[in-house]
């Protein structure tokens, strides 16, 4: 993994490279591996299931076997059956209650839109270290200094999910990931993605939400530390 030294020196220059599309990006790389799903289950499953928008359900895909784990109550005490290769329990995720999951079947943990939700990414970081050490470990979560919030900001406004309890930046998941002591890692911008607004709207809406997602990429593209979220790619 490409790993970049940093400094922290205030005008350090940071080596970034151009976004992705976080969901294509993620299945991809759970190509023909067994995958521990963490909260994998929120509202926007129940909008996004049966699309391409959903990660879980694009992770069946690629991957051989997908073991999703979510508290949400939505889930029956017997699981959900997604897939002739998945389900999901609901099972603590922050805890990483791994019952009834065959862990050594687990080669990559992927943890999409998770960490800003929980009290403490750093236990959680701890947790995975401790029960499934050796694997690798895929996050994704919003850019802090994103371009799009900026925009919001200009016109008094901020775009948050009332669960969000972190904003983090390039170099403050480089932070977390050093003193979690994993072995490498990898920090990959993604690119925006307006899924709830455009799915929402018709007509002129939802032509006018496409353009200015068109032009937030655009900017993204030239200075990807204003894209609006990461990706870390983690050997544990």
């Amino acid at each position: 993994m490409a790993q970049q030294r940093l400094t922290y020196e205030s005008l350090e220059k940071l080596k970034v490279g151009r976004p992705v599309d976080r969901l294509g990006y993620i299945s991809a790389a759970c190509t023909g591996k067994g995958v521990l799903d963490i909260g994998c289950f929120d509202e926007t499953a129940l909008e996004k299931r049966g699309t391409d928008h959903w990660l879980h359900g694009r992770i069946l895909q690629t991957a051989t076997e997908v073991f999703g784990i979510d508290i949400s109550d939505k889930i029956p005490a017997e699981g959900v059956v997604t897939g002739a290769n998945g389900r999901i329990l609901r099972r603590d995720a922050v805890k990483l209650d791994l019952g009834g999951i065959p862990v050594g079947q687990i080669q990559v943990i992927v943890a999409g839109e998770f960490i800003e939700h929980i009290e403490s990414p750093m236990a959680f970081f701890r947790e995975v270290k401790q029960k499934l050490g050796g694997r690798e470990l895929i996050i994704s979560t919003p850019n802090g200094v994103s371009f799009a919030n900026t925009l919001m900001g200009i016109v008094g406004r901020e775009v948050q999910h009332p669960d969000h309890l972190h904003n983090l930046t390039y170099k403050t998941l480089n932070t977390q990931c050093l003193r979690a002591g994993f072995e490498s890692w990898e920090i990959i911008p993604y690119r925006f993605y307006a899924t709830e607004m455009i799915l929402a709207s018709t007509g002129a809406r939802k032509a006018f939400v496409k353009l200015v997602q068109a032009c937030i990429r655009g900017v993204e593209w030239c200075f990807p530390l204003l894209s609006f979220g990461y990706i870390v790619r983690i050997r544990v």
